[in-house]
């Protein structure tokens, strides 16, 4: 990966792990509206108020964002769909709480939304961290999952799954990280737009100290699941690969020419495969 790849601090994180939300096929937008059909509601979950909003009827499927994100809208996932999209801890509407991050936490929260909403069972579609996250549902929570999809998401220390120039670019992440395209969806619905520093922090300390899950972790999963990135994404490629023999009867899809920004930029090269997962008959046992 050429040093092209890695311009600014605000790049790479912008473009490795932050997912903005309301992706409708078109390039992600700091003022881009919210949906107008948006019907967004409340849950008390392990402490949390936690966001989410519900849109259409049919099987569940649960939508998580990436770090810095807002609920995301993805109506080509959403055909014949009860969507599930959630805000998690300190993201959105979601005010934070005195407890770190993790994605083994943001995961409990997850399913313990589920829990409230009475959904025993449902497909995930999780991007960035939302994708490492919804692989802990898959580990912690295995009877939720029957589907899972990922893009441009990891399952072990940032350090051993992102290009080293990457990982050296987000250790450099100022205090002061507050790119328009992230800050300004996050000031217009957060409970306190003060506390946009405290999730700098939070997540710049996750993704240090983060070590991921096992593989014998990974091995255990029982969902079908489909893992999916950029062939320049910043998490390696060698990492995805490795994810996809860890995971019994995982499939892998590499997108030319793509990147991180690949659910913004060229969603008819992603979301319409990830559709045809969801579709595709589930294998016996599964």
């Amino acid at each position: 990966m050429t040093p092209t790849h890695f311009i600014s601090i605000a790049g790479i994180a912008i473009s490795l792990i932050a997912g903005c939300g309301q992706h409708d096929g078109s390039d992600v937008r700091a003022e881009e509206p919210r949906r107008a059909d948006t019907a967004g509601n409340y849950a008390t979950v392990n402490g949390l108020e936690m966001y989410y909003e519900i849109r259409g009827e049919g099987e569940p499927l649960v939508l998580l964002h990436g770090a810095f994100g807002l609920a995301m809208d993805l109506p080509a996932l959403a055909k014949n769909r009860r969507v599930i999209a959630v805000e998690l801890q300190g993201h959105g509407h979601t005010a934070d709480v005195d407890r770190p991050l993790s994605v083994e936490q943001l995961a409990d929260d997850t399913a313990a939304l589920l829990k409230e909403l009475k959904i025993e069972r449902a497909d995930f579609f999780g991007y960035s961290m939302g994708g490492t996250v919804a692989l802990g549902v898959a580990i912690r929570h295995p009877k939720l999952v029957r589907k899972l999809a990922i893009n441009g998401s990891h399952f072990s220390s940032m350090e051993d799954a992102y290009e080293p120039g990457a990982f050296k670019q987000f250790l450099s992440l100022p205090a002061d990280f507050a790119p328009p395209i992230l800050k300004a969806p996050y000031d217009k619905v957060a409970p306190d737009p003060k506390q946009w520093p405290t999730l700098v922090a939070k997540i710049k300390k996750m993704g240090m100290e983060s070590k991921g899950y096992a593989r014998d972790d990974l091995k255990s999963i029982k969902a079908s699941v489909l893992i999916t990135l950029g062939d320049r994404d910043g998490v390696r490629v060698e990492h995805a690969a490795e994810m996809f023999r860890l995971i019994p009867g995982s499939q892998l899809a590499v997108v030319p020419a793509a990147d991180h920004f690949l659910i913004s930029q060229n969603p008819e090269k992603l979301l319409p495969m990830i559709a045809a997962f969801f579709e595709a008959p589930t294998s016996p046992g599964r």
